[in-house]
């Protein structure tokens, strides 16, 4: 061998010895078909069937008109999908070869140049095969055949000797949603719905790296840096932590490594509100004879969370305390933001988030009928300071626990669990969503006519899954400082006292129960995990629930369609006959509704923050939506904020003026979710007309704000006098010790249909291409200003002669608007 062959010759040794690489197959050409059939058509991976269906144009936008229908006959077919790659002979001489799906939904074999590999029965479980002694220098075949989930869960519900609720979805491990919700169409689907790829690696690599914060002072965060080392030959290898190098003596196949490492003058990772979210970056290597061989890049934040639940003389507490100090929760449940959840783009991650932030939240809960959530959605709360409760994906069902359904969950909890716990926005573990109260409160057992022992089996099974194997699996799996774990969501259920003295708390007595807003004032619970109201999407979301021309009438098909609750127009109207005027034309009708919504949801939240610090959480249903749909969202499909969405933003500023008139009496409470206590702080109430005559003005003894004060009402109860309710308005000014305003509030006496309104003339003037004014000469209530843009501030009160600066998202020509005089006067 010549001197210039023998160099090339270590060359390649060199790199096929010292490199970790990873080659994506989602790029290559993929094909699909129906298992009854021949022909192969053109497939998108990462995706769906339905995606590729429509794609090949076999069937119709199932979010359009009345097709949902239409494509129900997909969830029972069998789907096959395959490609066809080429590996060279240098990528073959890699000492271990392994391909990995991050998701496949869900019961699918997996071939390689026709062995089959492995069966897989679990859409949240990452798959990854040894696959060197199967590959051939050259062309490949890679096939995986998917059977009907739905034929599937039938199959496996057989197995149980009684009927199970929701079946077979229970019996499935994939997205509960996708069987149709209250809110959400049915669209069961197949395919590769995440990444897949193909890892070359040699000597060792890094496996499951997790961080735990030991201890955590103003001078130095102590971290143990948890590892696993696979390696292929014993020997010396070196791990670097951010360029910090220490060497090890390793074995031949699983090293468990723990490493500490300090961080001096740490800054904290604070949730929205009290401050910066801080992320430092942790760079961790794996070297051998000085080359990298594999390494990993993690973003981490120091902070410190507990769940505090103490007995007291009303029940026991409920609440999180962060970095020291208790945090009242201002939040959301969040829905996947699609139901091909593959077509969800970063930017509509970071969109959402950016909203939920920029409505004053600290807090998203990951429903449980939905999915673990793409890495993408952690990263924007990690940044935006947005604290994570992340449900197990259950819900709403009864669940087997025979030995391999149990397996199967450990490994999705194991899989799910080592992704995620890094990220600093995690806050709980959930093991699920109201499957307790399911089997309490239910009636399914009386309904399927289940003897006592079958009965009995079913709590028996809850307790194995999640008081058993979720927490027990946590325990082994997380580090000691990211182990909080909460059994089920709610804890109680809805109608029994104990719910609203304990735990966390679902109160569906508004809507489910038909009870009137108002009874928000009086069902209060130490933290409220879900409450919620419909109303319908924006104008143009609404649209797009049409195939052609939209036909916008409450009695058209399509929109009968996109109302997935079985009575939802009927609740809808009636509380709309309780507290608006209820308009024959289509526009006004969703504006109101958007109004109703909004109102429902302002008594409960304010409800909730008065009563801190009995109650320290509240989180509305919901966020998002799914398709274009009527729903509990205060962001529609489109993305576009409806009148919950601007409320939502009012009703958690951090500092709050809160009024509560209850027998007569009207109390003030000034709220402040700050950890910084205000000085002096001074009220200042107003009494004014409609036409902006002030009628009456009163200041109230100065108080120091620290987390809420109460005023006393003895100092209010003159204010009002005899003027007519009908046709006044209070307007509630917080001032610091400085005079500065740092909270304010409208009142209303009577309920918006009662108000004696008269036409306001609003005017709308063009600052600059991105900033408008609007003024009005007598009160504009509920100002909706129309257009193809976003409005930094919308349905909002215009007080008279005054105006209001809004900045847009794009220039527009003109600006319609709408108040509720113009639904009134309908």
């Amino acid at each position: 061998m010549n001197k210039t062959a023998f160099f090339a010759f270590l060359l390649v040794q060199n790199f096929l010895s010292a490199q970790f690489s990873e080659r994506s197959l989602t790029s290559e050409k993929w094909e699909f078909k129906n298992s009854k059939e021949q022909k192969w058509l053109g497939a998108s991976v990462p995706g769906m069937v339905h995606l590729d269906l429509m794609n090949n144009a076999l069937i119709p936008d199932p979010f359009k008109d009345e097709n949902e229908k239409k494509v129900q006959w997909v969830e029972n077919e069998d789907w096959e999908y395959q490609t066809h790659f080429k590996i060279s002979s240098k990528e073959l001489e890699n000492q271990n070869i392994n391909l990995v799906f991050d998701g496949l939904d869900t019961f699918s074999e997996i071939y390689l140049n026709g062995k089959l590999l492995k069966k897989t029965d679990n859409m949240f479980r990452k798959w990854e095969i040894p696959v060197k002694q199967d590959l051939k220098s050259g062309d490949n075949l890679l096939q995986i055949k998917f059977r009907s989930a739905v034929n599937t869960g039938k199959e496996l519900a057989k197995k149980v000797p009684f009927t199970m609720p929701e079946s077979p979805r229970s019996f499935v491990r994939k997205a509960q949603y996708q069987f149709g919700w209250d809110w959400g169409p049915r669209l069961v689907t197949a395919g590769i719905w995440k990444g897949v790829k193909l890892n070359f690696w040699n000597d060792a690599q890094l496996e499951n790296l997790k961080i735990e914060q030991k201890t955590l002072t103003k001078k130095n965060a102590d971290l143990r840096i948890h590892l696993t080392v696979v390696t292929d030959k014993e020997g010396k290898y070196d791990i670097s932590i951010n360029d910090k190098k220490s060497q090890f003596q390793l074995k031949k196949g699983s090293n468990r490594i723990d490493i500490p490492f300090v961080i001096k003058d740490p800054k904290l990772w604070q949730p929205n509100g009290w401050g910066d979210p801080h992320l430092y970056s942790i760079n961790v290597s794996l070297q051998k004879d000085s080359k990298t061989i594999s390494s990993e890049n993690l973003r981490i934040g120091l902070k410190t969370v507990e769940l505090v639940q103490e007995k007291d003389e009303k029940g026991k507490s409920f609440y999180f305390k962060v970095n020291g100090h208790p945090l009242y929760i201002k939040g959301t449940n969040w829905i996947p933001a699609d139901s091909f959840s593959p077509r969800i783009t970063k930017e509509k991650y970071q969109k959402l988030i950016r909203d939920a932030k920029e409505s004053n939240m600290n807090m998203i809960r990951v429903w449980g009928g939905g999915i673990y959530e793409d890495d993408e959605f952690y990263k924007a709360c990690d940044e935006n300071g947005i604290l994570v409760w992340q449900d197990f994906m259950f819900a709403g069902s009864f669940y087997p626990a025979d030995d391999a359904f149990l397996n199967n969950i450990k490994e999705e909890v194991k899989d799910q669990v080592n992704r995620l716990q890094n990220h600093p926005s995690i806050a709980l573990w959930c093991g699920n969503n109201e499957v307790d109260e399911a089997i309490v409160n239910w009636g399914y057992q009386k309904q399927l006519k289940y003897s006592k022992e079958d009965s009995l089996q079913v709590w028996k099974d809850y307790k194995k899954v999640f008081h058993d194997l979720i927490p027990n699996t946590l325990k082994e799996n997380l580090v000691a400082d990211k182990n909080i774990y909460w059994p089920s969501s709610p804890s109680i259920g809805w109608g029994h006292k104990e719910s609203l003295t304990e735990g966390d708390s679902h109160y569906w007595g508004v809507w489910w129960g038909e009870q009137p807003f108002e009874m928000y004032n009086e069902k209060v619970g130490r933290f409220m995990s879900e409450y919620g109201f419909q109303g319908m999407p924006g104008l143009e979301t609404t649209k797009a629930m049409f195939s052609g021309v939209p036909d916008l009438s409450l009695n058209n098909a399509t929109i009968k369609a996109h109302e997935k609750h079985a009575r939802g127009w009927e609740i809808i109207n009636k509380y709309m006959e309780r507290d608006y005027p209820v308009p024959s034309d289509f526009v006004k009708y969703n504006y109101v509704s958007q109004l109703l919504q909004a109102r429902g949801m302002q008594i409960a939240i304010e409800a909730h923050r008065r009563a801190k610090p009995y109650n320290m959480g509240t989180l509305y249903w919901q966020l998002n939506d799914c398709w274009p749909v009527i729903s509990w969202s205060s962001i529609d499909y489109s993305g576009n904020w409806k009148a919950l969405h601007y409320q939502v933003k009012r009703s958690f500023e951090q500092q709050a003026i809160l009024v509560e008139e209850k027998e007569g009496i009207l109390n003030l409470y000034a709220i402040n979710d700050l950890s910084k206590t205000f000085q002096n702080v001074e009220a200042t109430i107003e009494v004014v007309k409609f036409n902006g005559e002030i009628l009456n003005q009163i200041g109230l003894g100065k108080k120091n704000l620290g987390d809420i004060v109460k005023f006393d009402p003895k100092e209010t109860k003159s204010i009002v006098g005899r003027f007519p309710k009908d046709e006044i308005f209070l307007r509630i000014r917080l001032k610091d010790e400085n005079g500065k305003e740092i909270a304010h509030n409208i009142h209303f006496f009577e309920k918006p249909k009662n108000l004696k309104l008269t036409k306001p003339t609003v005017k709308i003037k063009m600052i600059s291409s991105k900033e408008i004014e609007v003024s009005t000469d007598v009160l504009a209530k509920d100002v909706y200003l129309i257009g193809d843009t976003h409005f930094s501030d919308n349905f909002f009160d215009l007080l008279p002669n005054r105006s209001k600066r809004i900045i847009v998202s794009k220039p527009l020509e003109k600006v319609e608007v709408m108040s509720l005089w113009d639904a009134i006067n309908d």
